[in-house]
């Protein structure tokens, strides 16, 4: 029986949770799929931490007045900035990638994912404004 070499997979990156995360030599498909991966993680996360954070109304109205004197600080509200910016990325993000998956728009999917994370941007900014003024 002959010695079998290993060889080296090309594909397979040696370190492949950097070779995920690193965007250079990317295409904007697979930076737009990295983040839509990336907040969906993020958004069910949240929702986890939403559901923990409802369930101080079982322990009465005081615990939940402190939570909401928590809720209205800075560094709170820059998280709410934040799941804002998740939640309008991967709407809008989603979109494309219906529109691309029904074949409306395959062959201008560079141009609708600008088109849409512009909007995208423009309401994030509009949210973030509204989430420190009021």
């Amino acid at each position: 029986m002959a010695d079998v070499q290993p060889t080296t997979d090309p594909v397979r990156p040696k370190r492949p949770l950097n070779a995920w995360f690193n965007p250079r030599g990317r295409s904007i498909n697979t930076i737009a799929f990295a983040l839509n991966r990336l907040t969906a993680i993020g958004l069910t996360v949240y929702l986890f931490l939403h559901l923990a954070i409802l369930s101080l109304l079982l322990r009465g109205e005081e615990s939940w007045n402190s939570f909401i004197a928590i809720a209205r600080t800075p560094w709170f509200l820059m998280l709410d900035v934040v799941l804002l910016f998740g939640v309008v990325y991967h709407m809008f993000n989603g979109i494309r990638v219906a529109l691309v998956g029904m074949g409306v728009a395959n062959y201008r999917q560079k141009t609708l994912f600008y088109v849409l994370v512009g909007i995208a941007l423009v309401l994030f900014a509009v949210g973030a404004v509204l989430i420190f003024t009021k």
